[in-house]
């Protein structure tokens, strides 16, 4: 699989989301540090959100295929700048958490995203599933086998 990194504010659902792709039971907890978890690399919100810490993101991208931008649905604002993706020498995506939520504002969040210049975007609930296997199957490289395909291998025989 491809690797990735997600960057995002607090409370975006950046650690939510690295639960729901790892197929872990989702239980809130705030990351403290960068964690390196295989193939997902999930950063503190501090670190988008505070200017002195904004360019260690820079030099940790380096270790994505991918980089993740996520904005809640239900944000206030956006704390990406307009097209901010030319700055990565990485694929960029965007991904709207939170659609689920009774105040999310799904079209708010994808117009920030497109004017920081992502052209591919995900809709995610992280709690109950919704749009994560279409975020693996972005990260699947040839010869991949995902977790669901296994149980289909293993009933076949």
């Amino acid at each position: 699989m491809k690797k990735i990194i997600l960057i995002g504010r607090s409370e975006s659902g950046k650690t939510t989301l690295t639960q729901a792709l790892k197929g872990k039971k989702i239980k809130y907890h705030k990351t403290q540090y960068v964690n390196y978890l295989d193939v997902i690399i999930d950063t503190p919100g501090e670190y988008v959100q505070t200017q002195g810490l904004g360019a260690a993101l820079a030099v940790y991208t380096y270790e994505a295929d991918i980089v993740g931008l996520l904005v809640a649905a239900t944000e206030p604002y956006c704390l990406f700048p307009p097209n901010i993706t030319c700055m990565a020498n990485r694929e960029v995506i965007g991904i709207v958490t939170k659609i689920d939520k009774p105040d999310a504002d799904v079209d708010q969040a994808t117009r920030w995203l497109q004017l920081a210049g992502c052209k591919k975007i995900f809709y995610v609930n992280s709690k109950n599933n919704d749009g994560v296997i279409d975020i693996l199957e972005y990260l699947r490289e040839e010869g991949d086998v995902m977790p669901w395909e296994v149980d289909k291998q293993s009933a076949g025989k």
